[in-house]
């Protein structure tokens, strides 16, 4: 029970006893001369009497009678006779939507010549009902909720169910009163330490702003009706309830006027219709001030309530001198509505939301209101917003110590007007959180079409979006990582810093405690491995949570620099997949992820590639990416938007959400919650300050900011609420350009502060405290009180307690840089930067080293000393070699530039290490960067200068990988040349038979007589030109592999015979593996040497440790070598383990290949069930055309299209893949490229289908196409050789049709079963089932049927032994075709069953499909006999 149900309970209690009030605002009530016991008497009854008027009942209905002058007197007076004939013509005029009493006519009563019927309104006045509720006269004291008052009004609650039938309109006051009605809105703008009401006295003030919503609603019908009342009171408005609320009756219309038949248009003449709104306008003020003072009484009751309030001990002494004003001193003419009238004394311990609203009303059309409400009903809409709304701001009744100040408060944290983008966000969300069956990505931007300033300012919003995810996020156990890239800073290091900080706030707040972390580090050990120091380089606090220790290494030394750089660079790609195992390590099901990356327009390559692989990698769930960028800096040709659409072409989740300015609603609901004002109040001043901000909100925050500074937006002591100079407002200036705005007013800040920002603007997005400290002069400012009002201010925030300081947003720091002037700019680096130098140590320096260099960089023009130059030279030296460890190359190479250009001409002789370093590194970080014409340019000089070829070594290597990245074959052939014979190893240009075969003679002379022992007792090499000679025939292997197959044998020749005279590498084994498969490929077909020397490369990798080599080893080995010896089975395990290997290890050339090696033997030589091999093709495809392997990736989509149709799937599989590709555009296009390796795989797989679905001629076709793209000296992988296979069994089938042509195929038949015997002698496992179906043909078509299906059952027992269904599957369907050459059904059909056994175990459905129609066809064939 509550304050409205002693209300209403207290109406059906007077009704039941039969006492009904109805007040009129004429006179003083006097107790009425009779009760009514019965409402259904059938005589009236009085039962309200004042010294001007009686009221009477009768059943439903009541009798008005306006007396004389003196009490009993009959005759009434003119005027009131006039009062109840106005009433009935304004009761029958309004429409039956407004709440009045309604008249029935005018006539005699009771011997009184004129009195009025109306038709009886349930319900008490007003006046009565503030008597119940407030337990008596309002003002007089106010109502406290007791136990009693509650006893009480339980006690009518029960009795309300047998209250008399004319309370039926009366409601469940429990719902009422505990209703939460309406919604929730946006968090607060305004922060304050307010007490929060006790819920008896919130709900006390729910209970009353009911009662006033409803006056405030009948007024508004009335008004919109035409008809103004000019006598609202307490007395003569009746509450009663309906549909479980309040609801007003206005019941004295004796001097209410239809104001628009008084407008002057109707009194004749000519009439504006702006002179008529300004006629309504002024008609309505009466009411609206009635109204404003029936509510003062409604509410007076609440303020006192000590539940409610409590007031604040502030010293006020100080602040009270202007009168009760926080403003500046008045100024002539100042608007004198900042004078306090006492009409506002009302408001005092009100909400300040309602007391706002009340001081309003009450001042309508005064010259001291600074706004007025212009209607009824937005009253009505503001009262309904502080109902519904349980925003704080909205109940906050304590002035807080801001208030006092006249400071105004500002949450830059906001969400206004994001209702549809965080909807996309939140759907978005769920489905990562329940489905996250692979990676989404969410963009955020802006509309490119706003000014760029006014643009970038809004998308501070951005952040503000996706700080909304991070509640669910936590709420689901789920992980968030953001990141910001800034525009002149190190973008490489981005992706690594968040996720360093990420892991830090782990170890160092301890977050994700106890099994959650220890799930969290098992998932990352199992992923990454142990020992990964270059993704625990990259992130140090991956470390420490793995608790692995450092490898320490002295970073000074040049040489350890560039061993660990050179590990770096060749391992960039593996940091990349290393990032992408890390993320699927963290996401899972039970703790999903969001990765926030902010400012993408910025973003390096390295990551927006990371990005790229993350999102098309099949091992990643559970995990989104949010990435919010400008798109008005991003341009078609945008590397993001090329990295974005070639996002779309894949299957995975994307959104892009774009943002523009907020509406003029959300703007006067941000200004409303700032000022704790009514939202009709704040419209003037919210409209004026969209027109001027455009609606971005961040402006807008600084424009409200500047506004409370200039004095233009107060808080009055006086009226207890904010105040504004609405005229000055909108004719003050703005700047088009918010960091012009941002820096006007930093400009009005004191010398000290302004110093302070233009010192930190300097340092960076981030900084830390100590770097400030030691950046500034000494009395520059000080440093505690800077941070604190910067801070305060908005500038700065602290991050998590620390002593780190980040700007606010990029722009802020934009502004505060614009305090310097343009041309002292760079002397305010050069010497901020030499002040970092002098005031560090040698480790300080170390730590402050970007800082450093970043500053003095840009004043390096003023440099003039030569000491100085080589100095800050050597800086920028140190800081691109720690940018190319971290591989933060683009960084790197700018600094190494840098360095190079402060260099004298003389340099090479005065200061020769400094330089040779220097293009040393800036080699090493253009080549990474992929910045190759500069590169070209920059090697000139170190070729020409340098000492000895020693130094330009890592040059040519740099110079060679920039030639075979960029397709330039041979100047990288010519340059290895050149390289290798200044190294003493001569390799011919021009390869003809005599020199090849002399290369052979020589490599086999070498070996002839050498043990496995004594190869692998050969010594360490330890020649350095030898070890660089490796190196480069390394390069040059690759080179000529691609554009002059003929050399590739030579090279691998000389990098055995290096290794033989002076010693083995780490390259080593891979030379030896090569040269195994070149033996196993020659003419001769040496398979036991091969076989041999493949055993000796992996004995010697084995010694070496050489893992990362494992992965090009092993796919020499296991698909060139080993097939000869060993199971097919047998390689599949070992491709997978490679595959491992070299995503760790960053080798992805020879990782991915390892992939499709493992499909490769699964098809054609193992015969694996389909069903199960091809989702694991898919998602090798995306992973190879995810780290740019292309010509891998399309042989895996060959086979994906292989394995669709053998399953009898009708899907395009390059379509997966590649918009609009076909495997005919795709077999065009690789010929249009000399891509001849992709022309042949596709060849084989048209052949391999075509033969195995029956389509003979096709199968045939493909045959005479492969001939096209001979496959040369290079090593024969599976599917070439099971196509040999396929070729014979072509052959005999052609054969067979003893056509024109028979000798051609016979002797192809003939030439391919001498070939499977031979083979068979090694390896009897993967060749004699071949071998004897090959044999069976053969005999068939001799006609030697005896032997033939003697050879067709052995063929058949030794692949069902061997494991080969598919080829057991043949047997069985070749012997079928015999047997029904013979006649004999029974024995065929037998056979074509046990075939479709061997297809369906194969998953090869099409195959099945063909079999089932020969079965079709058998089955009468054989039931007839």
């Amino acid at each position: 029970m509550d304050q409205l149900s002693l209300g209403l309970s207290g109406l059906e209690r007077l009704s039941s006893l039969g006492h009904d009030s109805h007040g009129e605002g004429n006179g003083e009530d006097t107790p009425a001369t009779e009760e009514i016991t019965n409402p259904q008497s059938t005589s009236p009854r009085l039962v309200h009497q004042s010294s001007r008027t009686s009221i009477y009942r009768f059943r439903d209905k009541g009798i008005k009678v306006r007396l004389g002058g003196n009490l009993g007197d009959p005759q009434p007076q003119q005027w009131q006779v006039d009062r109840l004939s106005n009433e009935q013509t304004i009761s029958r005029y309004l429409p039956l939507s407004c709440k009045r009493r309604e008249v029935l006519n005018i006539g005699p009563f009771d011997g009184h010549p004129v009195a009025l019927y109306f038709k009886w309104a349930n319900g008490i006045t007003l006046k009565e009902w503030m008597r119940k509720v407030q337990g008596g006269t309002p003002g007089v004291a106010s109502f406290t909720v007791t136990q009693r008052n509650y006893n009480e009004m339980s006690h009518i609650q029960q009795n309300h169910s047998r209250s008399s039938s004319h309370n039926e309109s009366a409601i469940n006051s429990n719902l009422l009163y505990f209703g939460n009605i309406g919604h929730t809105t946006n968090s607060a703008l305004y922060t304050s330490t307010i007490k929060t009401p006790t819920p008896r006295a919130t709900d006390d003030l729910n209970v009353r702003l009911r009662a006033a919503m409803a006056i405030a609603k009948t007024l508004s019908d009335f008004h919109d009706a035409g008809v103004v009342i000019n006598n609202l009171t307490t007395e003569n408005v009746v509450l009663d309830t309906f549909e479980g609320d309040y609801v007003a009756t206005f019941i004295d219309l004796s001097e209410a006027a239809i104001f628009r038949n008084y407008a002057p248009g109707n009194q004749g003449g000519q009439i504006s219709v702006e002179e008529v709104a300004a006629f309504e306008k002024q008609m309505k003020q009466e009411d609206l001030k009635s109204l404003g003072t029936v509510l003062n009484q409604l509410f007076r009751g609440f303020q006192d309530d000590s539940t409610y309030t409590s007031t604040p001990t502030y010293k006020t002494n100080a602040l009270a001198s202007d009168g009760g004003r926080n403003t500046p001193p008045k100024t002539e003419g100042e608007d004198v509505g900042r004078k306090r009238n006492k009409q506002i004394e009302a408001s005092e311990g009100l909400p300040i939301y309602l007391g706002s609203l009340i001081s309003t009303l009450l001042l309508t059309d005064s010259p001291l209101s600074i706004v007025n409400y212009e209607s009824a009903k937005d009253v009505y809409l503001d009262l309904k917003t502080m109902l519904e709304n349980k925003n704080q701001c909205y109940r906050k009744t304590d002035l807080d110590e801001w208030m006092l100040e006249g400071r105004l408060k500002l949450n830059t944290d906001l969400f206004y007007g994001r209702q549809v983008e965080m909807s996309m966000l939140m759907h978005l969300l769920h489905s990562v959180f329940m489905r996250g069956n692979q990676p989404s990505i969410a963009t955020i931007s802006g509309k490119s079409s706003w000014d760029r300033v006014r643009h970038t300012m809004e998308l501070s919003l951005k952040s503000s979006l996706a700080n909304q995810i991070k509640k669910p996020i936590q709420d689901r156990d789920g992980f968030f990582i953001e990141g910001k890239f800034l525009k002149s800073s190190c973008q490489e290091t981005v992706l690594s810093n968040a996720l360093n900080n990420f892991f830090g706030s782990i170890i160092e707040e301890g977050l994700y405690s106890g099994n959650m972390q220890m799930s969290l580090r098992w998932r990352i050990h199992d992923a990454i491995g142990s020992g990964n120091n270059l993704l625990m380089d990259a992130i140090p606090n991956l470390r420490k949570l793995m608790a692995e220790e450092t490898l320490t290494t002295d970073t000074n030394d040049a040489n350890s620099t560039r061993r660990k750089t050179n590990a770096m660079l060749a391992s960039s790609h593996r940091l990349k997949f290393m990032f992408c195992k890390l993320i699927g390590a963290i996401s899972c099901k039970a703790h999903p992820l969001i990765l926030f990356l902010d400012d993408l327009q910025w973003a390096d390559e390295i990551t927006l590639d990371v990005m790229r692989m993350i999102l098309t990698d099949p091992d990643v769930n559970h995990f989104l990416l949010l990435g919010a960028y400008r798109d008005d800096e991003v341009s078609l040709s945008h590397p993001l938007t090329e990295k974005l659409n070639d996002l779309k072409q894949t299957d995975n989740n994307a959104v892009t959400i774009k943002i523009g300015p907020i509406e003029k609603e959300c703007v006067n609901t941000l200004v409303a919650e700032a000022l704790c004002l009514p939202p009709n109040l704040c419209r003037p001043l919210s409209n004026a300050i969209h027109t001027k901000t455009s609606g971005i909100i961040m402006f807008i925050l600084r424009f409200l900011k500047s506004l409370n500074d200039e004095g233009l937006l107060w808080f009055s002591l006086s009226s207890r609420r904010w105040e504004f100079d609405l005229k000055k407002i909108r004719v003050k200036e703005i700047s088009a350009d918010v960091v012009q705005h941002m820096t006007l007013n930093m400009t009005r800040l004191d010398k000290n502060m302004q110093m302070g920002l233009k010192t930190a603007a300097c340092l960076g997005s981030n900084f830390d405290a100590e770097i400030l400290q030691k950046a500034k002069k000494e009395g520059d400012f000080d440093m505690d009180k800077f941070l604190e009002k910067c801070i305060e201010d908005g500038y700065l925030i602290g991050i998590d307690g620390s002593k780190q300081f980040a700007w606010a947003h990029d722009q802020v720091q934009q502004a505060a840089y614009e305090l310097i002037p343009i041309e002292k700019r760079e002397l305010f680096h050069l010497l901020l930067g030499s002040r970092l130098l002098m005031k560090s140590s040698s480790s300080e320096t170390s730590k402050m080293l970007f800082f450093v260099v970043d500053n003095m960089n840009r004043g390096v023009k003023l440099l003039e000393n030569r000491a100085q130059k080589q100095e800050l030279a050597f800086l920028n030296l140190r800081a691109g070699e720690r940018a190319l460890s971290s591989a933060a190359f683009h960084t790197a190479s700018r600094y190494l530039i840098t360095g190079l250009s402060l260099l004298e001409q003389d340099s090479w002789e005065k200061n020769y290490s400094l330089t040779i370093r220097l293009y040393d590194a800036a080699s090493e970080a253009l080549y990474v960067t992929g910045d190759f014409s500069r590169l070209n340019s920059l090697v000139e000089k170190p070729f020409k200068y340098a000492r000895c070829f020693d130094d330009k070594l890592n040059i040519y290597n740099n110079l060679v990988r920039s030639f075979a990245a960029s397709g330039q074959m041979e100047q990288g052939i010519a340059t290895c040349f050149h390289v290798l014979g200044q190294l003493g190893e001569v390799i011919p240009s021009t390869i003809t038979p005599d020199i090849f075969n002399a290369e052979v003679v020589c490599i086999k002379t070498m070996l002839q007589g050498m043990s496995n022992e004594h190869m692998l007792s050969l010594p360490i090499m330890t020649d350095t030109h030898k070890l660089a000679a490796m190196q480069f025939l390394n390069h040059l292997l690759y080179l000529a592999y691609v554009s002059k197959p003929a050399l590739a044998p030579i090279i691998s020749f000389r990098m055995v015979e290096i290794s033989i005279k002076y010693g083995i590498c780490n390259i080593t084994p891979f030379a030896f593996g090569v040269y195994g498969a070149f033996l196993v490929s020659a003419i001769s077909a040496d398979s036991e040497g091969g076989y041999r020397m493949g055993r000796v490369a992996m004995e010697l990798m084995k010694r070496m440790n050489a893992i990362e080599i494992i992965p090009r080893l092993y796919t020499t080995i296991y698909a060139m070598i080993n097939i000869w010896k060993e199971p097919f089975q047998a390689s599949l395990s070992k491709h997978l383990e490679a595959f491992d290997i070299g995503a760790h290890r960053g080798d992805m050339e020879f990782a991915i290949s390892n992939l499709f090696q493992y499909v490769n033997m699964s098809i054609y030589g193992c015969g694996e069930n389909f069903a199960g091999l091809i989702k694991n093709i898919h998602a090798y495809s995306k992973r190879a055309f995810q780290c740019q392997q292309h010509t891998a990736g399309k042989c895996l989509v060959v086979a994906h299209q292989l394995a669709f149709d053998f399953m009898g799937v009708e899907e395009n599989a390059y379509s997966l893949y590649f918009s609009g590709m076909t495997e005919e555009s795709c077999f065009d296009a690789s010929c249009r490229n000399n891509h001849s390796a992709i022309c042949r795989y596709i060849c084989q797989k048209r052949k391999h289908v075509a033969f195995w679905t029956g389509d003979m001629d096709v199968a045939a076709q493909m045959y005479e196409l492969s001939k096209r793209f001979p496959l040369g000296s290079n090593a024969r992988q599976v599917n070439v050789v099971v196509g040999t296979f396929i070729d014979g069994l072509i052959a005999l089938y052609f054969a067979r049709k003893h056509r024109s042509d028979e000798a051609k195929w016979t002797a192809i038949g003939e030439d391919v079963m001498a070939t499977l015997r031979k083979w068979e002698e090694g390896s009897t496992w993967n060749f004699r089932n071949k071998r004897l179906l090959l044999e069976a043909e053969f005999n068939f078509l001799r006609g030697n049927h005896e032997m033939t299906m003697c050879c067709y059952t052995a063929s058949i027992n030794a692949a069902h032994a061997h494991r080969f269904y598919h080829e057991e599957g043949l047997a069985y369907e070749k012997a079928a075709t015999f047997l029904l050459h013979k006649h004999n059904h029974d024995g065929a059909l037998e056979c074509f069953m046990n075939a479709k056994k061997c297809y369906e175990t194969w998953g090869a459905h099409a195959i099945v499909t063909r079999v089932d129609m020969a079965i079709a066809v058998l089955v009468p064939l054989c039931a007839q006999r």
